[in-house]
């Protein structure tokens, strides 16, 4: 019988494909509209945050491709949606800003991180835009570099 550890610094879920696939700018915090069934699963590590993204409908931000697989011991009069968007709470100059990087940039805004702050979800985003192939390659190459130059200078001294 394996007991799994309780995450000590919050972190519910991370998109670790957003940084390699984005160059992102701006960080927001923004909190999340859930259902009861959605903590309970989200208490038990059942998210899945690898495509999550933000859009924009009648001027509210939601969180789209974010799922939350719902608990088996689920009640069963509850319809429990996994894909369902979930609304952002932001501020109003807060969804200004997003809304018109996105619409006069085109950038985009991608869920980054879910994490734990006291007993509220909340979700960091990212204004993001889109790398192409070399700027993929540019990045491993100069990482890279900086690990063999680390390790040169250990040597060295």
């Amino acid at each position: 019988m394996s007991k799994k550890k309780p995450n000590t610094n919050g972190t519910i879920a991370q998109n670790k494909k957003a940084r390699h696939n984005y160059i992102l700018t701006d960080k927001f915090e923004a909190g999340l509209e859930l259902q009861g069934w959605e903590v309970k699963s989200i208490r038990a590590g059942k998210v899945n945050l690898s495509d999550a993204y933000v859009v924009f409908t009648k001027g509210e931000a939601y969180l789209m491709d974010c799922q939350i697989q719902p608990l088996n011991q689920a009640s069963s009069h509850v319809v429990c949606d996994p894909d369902r968007h979930k609304k952002l709470l932001l501020k109003t100059r807060e969804l200004e800003k997003l809304s018109g990087s996105v619409d006069r940039q085109g950038m985009s805004i991608l869920a980054t991180v879910m994490y734990w702050k006291k007993c509220w979800v909340k979700v960091e985003i990212h204004l993001g835009k889109g790398k192409h192939e070399h700027d993929k390659r540019d990045a491993i190459k100069d990482r890279d570099w900086a690990r063999d130059k680390e390790r040169m200078m250990k040597h060295a001294s």
